[in-house]
This record gives C-alpha cells, sequence and structure tokens, in this order.
C-alpha cells in the first residue's frame, strides 16, 4: 500500500530543507594521475548541498543545515551556500570540515579521495536541526550519506524524520548509497527503513536493488517494488536512458537528453533537484520527470559538481534549443 504525499504547494513558503556534510572539494584541473596535476581548483561539494543548489537556482527557497569546521572550507561552505540564496544554519564544530580530492585518470573515469572520518559534518546531532525549521518546510530532503557518517548523525537523520511525520511534511529520500561508509547488510537494513517511511525516493539501479535485496534490473519492476513499501513516488534513475518512475500508481518513464558527457559527477543531484523544485511549484509528474532528467543532462555538460548548473532561465532555453548555453 503506497502512500501519496501532501501537496508541497499548500506549503510552499516553507520551501525545501535539507541537512548533511558539505565538504571543501580538491579537483585537478587536467586528465591523469594526480601526482602529475600541475594545477587544481577549490570548492564545495555535498549531496545534500548540490541539491540544495540546484533547487534554488531554479526559484524556490531552500535551507541547508550542516556542521562546519572553524576553517578555511567551512567558511567558504558558508559563502557559497549564501550567495546563492540559499538560508544555511550551519554549525562551527571544532574539528575539521572534511575534504575531497578528485581526479580525471582518463576521460570518463573520475576519481575521488575521502578524508572525512571524524569531520565536523559527521559529528551532526539531532540538535543541531531544529523541529521549528523542519514544521516551516514543505519538503524535507535526505539522502543515505547522511545516516552512515556517525551514530549521531543516524539519529538526526531518524529524528528529522519523525517530526516532518509529526507535521505533515512531505519526506523526500535519495538513497545515495556509499559502500566506503558502512557495511552493506547495515546499509541494507537502515536503508529499507528509511524508504518505508518516505514519500518520495529515488534511486539508482544497484541500490534500488540493495533496499529491496532483489537481483532485478528492470527499472519498472525496480519503480513498482519500492513504491510497494510505502512510498507513494519511487523514481529509478537510469543514466543516460533517462528514469523510470511509479507515481500514485502509474508507471511513468522518461528519456534522457542527448548531450556531450564532460563530468557525470553530481548529476544525480541535480536530478533531485529539478524534481523537487518542481515539485514545490505544483507540476504534475511529468513536467517533475522532464525536469529532472534536463537538469540531470545539464550537470553531465558542464564541469564541477554545482558550480554551472542552470537557473531557470537557461534551463528553459536548453530544453527549447538542446544547447547548454545559448
Amino acid at each position: 500500500m503506497t502512500r501519496s504525499p501532501a501537496t508541497p504547494a499548500q506549503r510552499a513558503d516553507g520551501g525545501l530543507l535539507t541537512f548533511g556534510e558539505t565538504m571543501g572539494l580538491i579537483t585537478a584541473t587536467t586528465i591523469g594521475t594526480l601526482e602529475y596535476a600541475r594545477e587544481v581548483t577549490f570548492g564545495i561539494g555535498g549531496a545534500e548541498s548540490n541539491v540544495a543548489i540546484g533547487a534554488a537556482r531554479l526559484g524556490v527557497p531552500v535551507t541547508w543545515i550542516g556542521r562546519v569546521g572553524s576553517d578555511a572550507a567551512g567558511d567558504l561552505v558558508g559563502r557559497r551556500l549564501r550567495a546563492e540564496g540559499i538560508r544555511t544554519e550551519a554549525v562551527r564544530d571544532t574539528s575539521f570540515t572534511g575534504l575531497m580530492v578528485r581526479h580525471h585518470r582518463a576521460a570518463t573515469v573520475v576519481h575521488v579521495d575521502y578524508h572525512r572520518a571524524g569531520s565536523a559534518g559527521s559529528r551532526l546531532t539531532s540538535r543541531d536541526i531544529p523541529v521549528d525549521a523542519v514544521r516551516r518546510a514543505a519538503i524535507l530532503h535526505l539522502t543515505g550519506i547522511t545516516p552512515a557518517l556517525s551514530a549521531s548523525a543516524r539519529q538526526a537523520t531518524w529524528d528529522a524524520v519523525a517530526a516532518a511525520k509529526a507535521n505533515d511534511v512531505i519526506v523526500s529520500l535519495d538513497v545515495n548509497h556509499r559502500g566506503k561508509l558502512w557495511d552493506r547488510a547495515t546499509a541494507r537494513r537502515e536503508l529499507r527503513r528509511l524508504v518505508a517511511e518516505a514519500d518520495i525516493v529515488f534511486a539508482g539501479i544497484e541500490e534500488a536493488r540493495l533496499v529491496l535485496d532483489s537481483a532485478a534490473d528492470d527499472p519498472r519492476h525496480l519503480a513498482a517494488a519500492l513504491a510497494a513499501t510505502g512510498p507513494g513516488e519511487a523514481v529509478v534513475k537510469t543514466g543516460a536512458r533517462g528514469c523510470t518512475a511509479h507515481i500514485d500508481g502509474t508507471i511513468h518513464e522518461q528519456p534522457a537528453l542527448p548531450v556531450p558527457a564532460v563530468d557525470t559527477v553530481g548529476a544525480g543531484d541535480a536530478f533531485v533537484a529539478g524534481y523537487l523544485a518542481e515539485h514545490l511549484r505544483g507540476a504534475d509528474p511529468v513536467q517533475r520527470l522532464r525536469t529532472a532528467c534536463a537538469m540531470g543532462a545539464y550537470a553531465v555538460s558542464v564541469p564541477g559538481d554545482c558550480e554551472l548548473l542552470p537557473t531557470r532561465g537557461e534551463l528553459e532555453a536548453f530544453l527549447t534549443t538542446g544547447d547548454v548555453l545559448r
């Protein structure tokens, strides 16, 4: 028996609320092994903040909550998010802001090293997420990364879910499984519980199979099976093929937009941002999925996690012309 979430347009002033770890991001600018890199860029990255930035650029109100260190990377996280018009409630921690180091080993092969054990973001607690902030939101968006960071971050996730459900706030979950953060059995158990409590769920093929403990690879079957665990909306992301969704009992399929792939990192977050932004605007399922796929395609067409995601006008031009920049 699936659930249909409440209509977010009824609470659109609250917008989107999300929380999690945002890290500093060092990226080598040339293709090859890291030892031969001569130039790097420094930015920020994190699944939840990527979604926050993508949704804010599409014109919806967004709040991001997290812990950052009292360091240069922590300063940058706050500045970047505020520059996007995102309300930030970043708690300063005595530990360090986590760090990612990324390089392209080959044109289509991305390697990322994470330095996050004991980071400020991993020390997130339930006290960092005010119930009033959850109550004001129309959609609470979570990922499977946060509960994998630490026991306190996991409890914060569950307490936020409880607050959202007590106040009729839509709960959105991107499974976003990270095998380096927890063992497979624990991940399956916790993620399955979260999926069952969510109203909207996003998953890749392998993530859906993990949650369902299934060997199936048909996205239609996987979307329906995810929805059968509770969510009214289950979206299976299929990369270059697009997506398949089971929404309120109906299967929808949306093809991807053909674009040259420059950098696939962050495409899934852009997809989610597009879907949730349209949800907040009261769009129908077809429009939500169309925008989601367009955001994903746009993200693939440009480098970086979130820096070059489109504004609403740029996205509409992209949908009209097929060109990323016009």
